[in-house]
């Protein structure tokens, strides 16, 4: 019923947005008259905050066409190489000879697209061949389809992993560092031809009971039941995926901004005076950081209870109780993927020590096939974007990569 009467909600406002999207080019746009009447700017500026928060955010484009090897332009394109019902394996393929090594990047399916990782993408092309997780969202996926829970994502990683041969490296950023580990270790334990070269997590919940925050204090807080009760919904009956049961964007989306109320508000207070500064270039950043923070989709309420409970309340993995399709998952088999964790000392999503906690978990793992590095200054989202991610993280995957 929520999800219906926040569908209603954006209908309604939905003239609103039209008249504010009009006002801010009547008085912003230099050959309207209005623009140069007094207040015309406190009015385009006021018009435009309103429009931003009532409109809706489409799923971004990555826009990567082009990067840059060996100070020579090289075009990009996007190609979808397989294309699952709740994912499409992504491939960004260059138009160079090289053959450098394959990433695998697999994206976190927790409320943002995967292009929340374009500056990992960005980053990673110049030197590697680089697909990517490109989850879907779940309200366009039909109830024929069928359910989606934790052990088909871990299912997907692995028929990834062995579509990209036994060279790929996989890189995992949040919360797939958990489905990844599970999928490399059943693979191994298989005995499977196809093991990836190295696999390096970042800023993932492995054992959240390290240094818990409060994303992990709210999963341990509330059972289960209050998850379905209060978080699951079904989708109203306009998309693909009429009568799913997800936990939607929209929700999810509350849930990112209460986390730093405080921080958002004095963002979009900015983004206003930046707005009667006439200073676009800050304003052009505002709308970049937002267009993609506002674009969420809705998860799986399979996956989405499956994590609370096997990730967050019972702790699975480091427990060594996870099974997956009957098969107990045992990092300790690994012995031909190397590893890498990488942690942000000031990450307030994951918190120190639950990534590095793979080490503990891949005994199998000789230490020079193992590194852990702690990013010092970073925070959740430094680890994979941002000028930290470039200078201190990048090199590091960089090398370990070509190392192993």
């Amino acid at each position: 019923m929520l999800y219906s009467l926040h569908d209603l909600s954006q209908t309604l406002v939905a003239p609103w947005s039209a008249a504010a999207s009009l006002n801010r080019n009547l008085f912003s746009n230099p050959m309207s008259p209005l623009s140069y009447i007094p207040g015309a700017r406190q009015l385009a500026a006021s018009s435009e905050l309103f429009l931003r928060f009532t409109r809706h955010y489409d799923k971004p484009a990555f826009g990567l066409d082009q990067t840059v090897i060996d100070d020579v332009p090289v075009a990009v394109h996007e190609e979808i190489v397989l294309a699952k019902p709740f994912c499409e394996l992504r491939h960004f393929r260059r138009d160079t000879q090289r053959s450098d090594p394959v990433v695998l990047l697999v994206a976190p399916l927790s409320g943002h697209f995967a292009t929340l990782l374009r500056d990992t993408v960005r980053a990673l092309l110049p030197a590697h061949d680089v697909y990517v997780t490109d989850w879907v969202d779940a309200k366009t996926v039909p109830l024929t389809e069928g359910p989606f829970h934790l052990v088909d994502y871990v299912d997907y990683v692995r028929e990834f992993i062995r579509l990209l041969g036994p060279d790929v490296n996989v890189i995992s950023v949040c919360q797939p560092t958990v489905p990844v580990l599970m999928a490399v270790s059943l693979m191994a334990a298989d005995k499977e031809p196809v093991q990836a070269r190295t696999m390096i997590m970042m800023g993932g919940p492995i054992d959240s009971r390290r240094s818990p925050t409060a994303v992990n204090n709210l999963a341990t807080e509330k059972t289960l039941d209050w998850f379905e009760h209060h978080v699951i919904h079904r989708v109203p009956l306009r998309y693909p995926g009429y009568m799913r049961r997800v936990y939607p964007g929209f929700l999810q989306h509350m849930g990112f901004v209460a986390m730093n109320p405080g921080r958002h508000a004095e963002a979009h207070r900015d983004y206003y005076n930046h707005l009667l500064r006439g200073d676009g270039d800050s304003a052009h950043a505002h709308r970049q950081f937002y267009d993609e923070y506002n674009a969420v989709l809705d998860m799986a309420a399979e996956y989405y209870l499956d994590t609370i409970r096997d990730v967050f309340q019972q702790h699975r993995l480091p427990n060594g109780t996870m099974e997956i399709r009957g098969q107990r998952v045992q990092p300790e088999l690994i012995r031909k993927t190397a590893l890498l964790t990488i942690e942000g000392e000031l990450d307030d999503i994951s918190g120190n020590g639950q990534t590095e906690a793979a080490h503990g978990l891949c005994t199998g793992l000789p230490k020079a096939m193992r590194s852990h590095y702690m990013a010092p200054g970073v925070g959740h989202y430094g680890i994979f974007s941002g000028r930290r991610w470039r200078e201190m993280i990048y090199p590091r995957i960089h090398d370990f990569i070509r190392a192993h």
